[in-house]
């Protein structure tokens, strides 16, 4: 079973965007909401801006509570992080991208110019649009019942 630091946390938008930055063990960040530490984010929303340069593919996703800003690095790291993503599943994932789909991402929370975001490690459209209201359902119970709470 995965830590709660490693597992992707459903959160809402507003959720997300509310949480702040703790520092861990340097290079990396968590973002703790009561006592459960969140550094993997999975989020559900419709594409509403993109934005794109050769380095990375830009894009908000609005859930109704607020836009959330997500980033996919077109270029591998120097030197490569092996939970990021192989080229052609980048590739792959920026041609998903498109304004008005309604989709799902997960990936790492970060921060640039002081603003949260989710630098991208998975996108998948949803087709059925059932699916906005059971990840908010989901959202709404994990928050009450686990990331809330001093033991979860």
């Amino acid at each position: 079973m995965e830590s709660p630091a490693i597992s992707h946390a459903k959160l809402l938008a507003s959720d997300l965007l509310s949480l702040t930055m703790h520092p861990t063990s340097p290079p990396s960040f968590s973002f703790p909401r009561s006592n459960y530490p969140i550094s993997h984010v999975e989020a559900l929303g419709i594409i509403v801006a993109t934005k794109s340069n050769p380095a990375h593919l830009l894009f908000l996703i609005d859930d109704g509570t607020g836009c959330v800003p997500c980033v996919l690095w077109l270029n591998p790291r120097s030197p490569p992080d092996p939970a990021d993503p192989a080229p052609e599943v980048v590739r792959q994932q920026a041609e998903l991208v498109k304004m008005g789909e309604l989709v799902r991402v997960r990936g790492k929370v970060g921060v640039f110019r002081g603003e949260v975001q989710i630098v991208l490690r998975d996108l998948v459209v949803e087709t059925d649009p059932n699916m906005e209201t059971l990840h908010w359902l989901d959202c709404v119970r994990l928050l009450k019942d686990c990331y809330d709470k001093e033991n979860c």
